[in-house]
């Protein structure tokens, strides 16, 4: 058989399994051009270029061989230097700008082969309670996490805690400690601090890197797990939680996460103790958005006690989250789209119609305004979550009557006659998706 980069991971892996404490003292070689080839044929098609303006299209098949063939070369010779990444910005709920970091199409290849060899290192030891970029795991998931922890546990606090930043600050010094945990190749740690290095191009000007790990990057979501494992995960787990006398829970995606604790002298423990760990690492909570509030099946009557008519609510993972009942008067944690989301959502597709009414043929702008219904149905069809997307349906419906009635400068439908057209080319109506239903 031959001795691949594929089947070398797949002996890896196992390896990686079986002995968690285990270092791992060579795996530059992996970094070979044919793996290299199988890493850019997986990257995605039609993405943004990097400084150099190339596209993943853009290169022949003779480019790629010789280009691969002497990145492989300027491995070995330690003289790989990934090009500064481009800054660019993308507007955020709130109204700021978050700034992402594109890596060249070569930098991402590489990037995509070294992330691939350092997940199956680290995912045997992440713990159950981070969900965030990790295989097999997404963001329903965590949801479900927390409604059972909600639900099933003595839960009577919530953290709503928020990084300031967080792929911003990372230190690069703590980053490279926590890889050390696992890997002792010298050689690919300093690929990986090449990596974090490597600078940003803002404009005409190339700002070096001192600290943090670029959003965009394709190696940046697992650096990341590692750090907060390391940081957090572990901290929380085997050192805070075993020091409190009552429940405390953590459920983490990336760097947005929430704790239950049950008493509320015990939540502000473990708040002061978080400000202090990120303190410790580079890191700082952004103080507008992290708070500890009342939650849990206790928290309306107390609400009531207290002279309020209900308890606060919080949003985690794009949903605003609320204390509850069933119909026959049981406590229940339900969720809803969040209001930003939402508008933020409908506003995008506002914009998208109206530049593409004339652009497409009907057709056309049909076909996509569906697939887009489905992606948002799949994310906030969620269980308790019928209102939401009904909404956006609904919204959604007046959006396409409204901009398709302006492909000229006459009105060319009236209700009645876009009701018809909905009968034989239907809008997809609001379907659940996923059920995070209780079942211990």
């Amino acid at each position: 058989m031959e001795y691949t980069t594929k089947l070398k991971l797949t002996l890896i892996t196992a390896k990686a399994k079986d002995q968690p404490k285990l270092k791992f003292t060579s795996l530059m070689h992996l970094l070979d051009v044919e793996y290299l080839r199988e890493c850019f044929v997986e990257l995605q098609n039609h993405k943004a270029p990097g400084i150099d303006r190339r596209t993943k299209e853009s290169y022949s098949a003779a480019e790629i061989a010789t280009a691969l063939a002497q990145t492989v070369a300027d491995l070995k010779a330690h003289t790989y230097r990934p090009q500064p990444v481009r800054r660019v910005f993308i507007p955020k709920a709130n109204g700021a700008m978050r700034p992402l970091g594109i890596p060249t199409v070569m930098d991402k290849t590489l990037q995509l082969a070294a992330a691939k060899i350092l997940e199956p290192l680290f995912e045997p030891l992440f713990l159950n309670m981070s969900y965030g970029f990790r295989p097999h795991r997404n963001a329903h998931d965590a949801l479900k996490a927390f409604n059972h922890m909600v639900m099933g546990q003595k839960m009577n606090w919530v953290i709503d805690a928020d990084i300031k930043a967080f792929f911003d600050n990372v230190n690069h010094d703590w980053l490279m400690k926590c890889l050390e945990q696992r890997i002792s190749d010298p050689n690919f740690l300093w690929l990986i601090r090449r990596f974090l290095k490597a600078g940003v191009m803002n404009g005409r000007i190339c700002e070096s890197t001192v600290h943090g790990t670029p959003q965009g990057g394709i190696i940046s979501p697992i650096l990341a797990n590692i750090y907060l494992h390391y940081v957090l995960d572990l901290w929380f787990e085997k050192k805070l939680k075993p020091a409190l006398r009552g429940y405390a829970g953590i459920v983490r995606y990336a760097d947005d996460f929430v704790i239950g604790a049950q008493h509320r002298q015990e939540a502000d423990r473990v708040l002061k103790g978080i400000r202090e760990r990120c303190a410790q690492f580079g890191l700082t909570l952004a103080e507008d958005k992290t708070r500890i509030l009342e939650f849990g099946r206790f928290a309306a009557e107390n609400a009531s006690r207290r002279g309020r008519s209900k308890p606060g609510t919080f949003t985690f993972l794009g949903f605003t989250h609320y204390c509850s009942q069933t119909r026959d008067g049981r406590f229940a944690h339900k969720v809803a789209t969040d209001r930003k989301k939402f508008t933020a959502s409908l506003q995008r597709q506002k914009v998208w119609l109206k530049s593409v009414r004339n652009r497409l043929k009907l057709a056309a702008i049909w076909k996509t305004l569906v697939v887009k219904m489905q992606g948002h149905y799949q994310y906030y069809g969620v269980s308790g979550n019928f209102d939401g997307i009904r909404s956006y349906y609904q919204e959604t419906e007046r959006q396409a009557y409204k901009w398709l009635n302006r492909r000229s400068q006459k009105r060319t439908r009236n209700w009645d006659s876009f009701r018809n057209y909905l009968e034989r080319y239907p809008l997809p109506r609001p379907k659940l998706a996923y059920a995070f239903y209780n079942t211990w």
